[in-house]
């Protein structure tokens, strides 16, 4: 069964390959060749580009021909010097503006030899500018721009005494016309550093042995690479000849013996032509390590098919045995294991199954868990709400009373209390109130019992401000307050005070104090009342009954089933001395 599986791999697997390679060859060859020409006219055509944009910005120079002091200038024969001055200011705004690096002078001559240069001031000449051919082409040709390279340019030391040392110069010419009739009164001439055009001619190269050339209109180089200089031999050099004519700009020239790759293109500014020459063997050259590339993969592939067979049934059984071991995972209770699929197959499909079974299991078991707090919830609302009757029935019972003594003022201020006290009670069926609000509910609570008990009862509330902001759960302090009264203070001799006092713990936990100095509870009572809260039981589920131990487990539940069992409430008591409450939860706002 192996041999037949590592035949069939190995059919499979190589006669695609060596079909695809083929093809990737052929088309790959073309490609590249193809790609490699065409980056070639690329750099050409950046080449001539450059120029261009050189040409063109310095071309914006020539606009100084219609300054007024230019003209003047040039018009006249008398010294202007106020003239000169604009002038020489003016060619270093231009050069400020336009940030001119490549430019070496600018100069205006007049026809009768009178000029000014950037770099000599104002001069004459001492011989007739007109006998420099490019100006007496211009002059001839008004409307003509000539751009003269190194090998062309009659040297302007001729014209105004400059040097320009080891540096071959290009430059601009152009005349200067009257601007009404339009009459030439002079000419301007611009002088270029050639290193943008020698760095490239003398840095870009095509492949290992190619190179980059300028010739001019008669197809006479003007720049070539510096190591190649003085003159390029005839086997690096091409006549583009008819190829030029016909607008052409490749072409494989075939005249040496040896395919060479000819590119060319010519600046649409200056008329000149750059030309690249390359051997046809380095264009494509990447196609040929293409050809191995292939060749390499094809036989690496097989031998990976047959490594392959060897693993695969390996790797068939592994994900079945993980499965399992998830399994078994899971049937010892541990519901957090997870199976990763891999793939699409049907052990992929039967995982996933797996683990979509345990998320509806532990959804099933949270489910049930948030019913029986639902459940708690609900008792202990329904506790919650067996407070509030009973207090209504005795204060309505003393509203009466009071208005059949026509105590009408007492009677206003007990149903204001009352008022608020069951507004605040509702609060629209949300069970989280802010600090400031609870503390209202409970003086309004207060202020209620005190009408009835003005005998027995006082009270001190003592909140920083600053923490009435923090929300608390509804209804925590009135219960523990209404202990403090009626199984406190209520069962003793004298005037009884219940004072609430509350701050924060770390910026963490707020701490709330209900104290009275009621009667208290013996140790024996303390003791039993801690057990039923710490155990979460009623006193009538230990068959025992505290004073005050449905108010106290009421709130004591609440607060560790919102908050969490590190909180809740504190009891501490001195039988014949007074309690002492401490509720502990989390600062929290909103």
């Amino acid at each position: 069964m192996r041999a037949k599986l590592l035949l069939m791999f190995v059919i499979l697997t190589s006669v695609p390959l060596i079909v695809v390679g083929i093809i990737s060859y052929q088309k790959s060859f073309h490609a590249v060749s193809g790609h490699s020409k065409a980056s070639t006219m690329l750099i050409a055509d950046q080449l001539g580009r450059d120029l261009d944009v050189l040409f063109e910005d310095t071309g914006k120079l020539l606009e100084l021909e219609k300054a007024p002091p230019v003209q003047q200038f040039l018009f006249s024969q008398a010294d202007t010097y106020s003239d000169a001055k604009e002038i020489v200011k003016t060619f270093a705004l231009y050069r400020e503006t336009y940030k001119y690096e490549n430019i070496l002078n600018m100069t205006m001559i007049n026809l009768y030899g009178r000029g000014i240069s950037e770099r000599k001031g104002v001069f004459q000449l001492t011989v007739n500018p007109l006998r420099n051919p490019h100006l007496q082409h211009l002059l001839n040709n008004p409307d003509d721009i000539l751009n003269i390279p190194p090998s062309h340019a009659e040297p302007l030391d001729r014209l105004d005494g400059f040097q320009y040392p080891q540096q071959n110069v290009i430059s601009i010419m152009a005349t200067v016309k009257q601007r009404i009739t339009h009459e030439v009164i002079g000419f301007i001439i611009i002088d270029l550093n050639d290193s943008t055009v020698e760095q490239f001619v003398n840095t870009v190269t095509i492949g290992k042995t190619g190179l980059f050339y300028v010739v001019d209109h008669s197809d006479t180089p003007i720049f070539s690479p510096a190591n190649l200089e003085p003159k390029l031999s005839s086997t690096q050099t091409v006549q583009l000849g008819s190829h030029l004519a016909d607008k052409r700009n490749s072409y494989v020239d075939y005249t040496n013996g040896k395919p060479r790759f000819v590119v060319f293109t010519t600046s649409q500014t200056t008329g000149w032509t750059i030309v690249g020459v390359v051997p046809l063997q380095e264009i494509v050259e990447e196609a040929t390590a293409i050809r191995r590339l292939i060749i390499i993969s094809v036989l690496l592939s097989i031998i990976f098919t047959i490594t392959l067979h060897f693993f695969i049934t390996a790797g068939l059984t592994r994900p079945v045995r993980l499965l399992q071991s998830k399994m078994r995972l899971a049937a010892s209770g541990y519901l957090e294991v997870k199976v990763k699929p891999s793939g699409q197959d049907e052990i992929a499909d039967l995982g996933m199954s797996f683990n979509s079974m345990l998320e509806n299991i532990k959804g099933l078991l949270e489910n049930s868990i948030k019913e029986q707090e639902l459940i708690q919830k609900a008792n202990l609302r329904a506790l919650q709400a067996q407070i509030n009757p009973h207090f209504l029935y005795n204060t309505l019972d003393s509203i009466i009373w009071m208005a059949e003594a026509g105590k009408n003022e007492r009677v206003i201020h007990l149903v204001q209390a009352l008022s608020r006290f069951f507004r605040i009670s509702l609060n629209k069926g949300r069970d989280w109130i802010t600090l400031k609000d609870e503390l209202e509910h409970v003086r309004s609570y207060l202020i209620i019992q005190q009408m009835r008990y003005r005998d027995i009862l006082d009270y001190e509330i003592e909140v920083p401000e600053h923490l009435h902001s923090y929300t608390i759960l509804k209804m925590s302090l009135q219960p523990i307050v209404e202990n403090a009264l009626y199984h406190g203070i209520k069962n003793k001799r004298g005037k009884g005070l219940i004072r609430i006092v509350a701050e924060s713990e770390d910026q963490l936990y707020l701490t709330i104090s209900i104290e009275d100095n009621g009667i208290g509870m013996s140790e024996a009572k303390l003791n039993l009342l801690r057990e039923q809260l710490d155990a979460q039981l009623t006193p009538e589920q230990t068959g025992s009954e505290v004073s005050g131990g449905f108010g106290l487990h009421n709130v004591h539940q609440r607060i560790r089933l919102y908050y969490g069992k590190s909180y809740g409430v504190e009891v501490n008591s001195v039988d014949q001395q007074g309690t002492h409450v401490i509720i502990r939860i989390p600062m929290k706002r909103g």
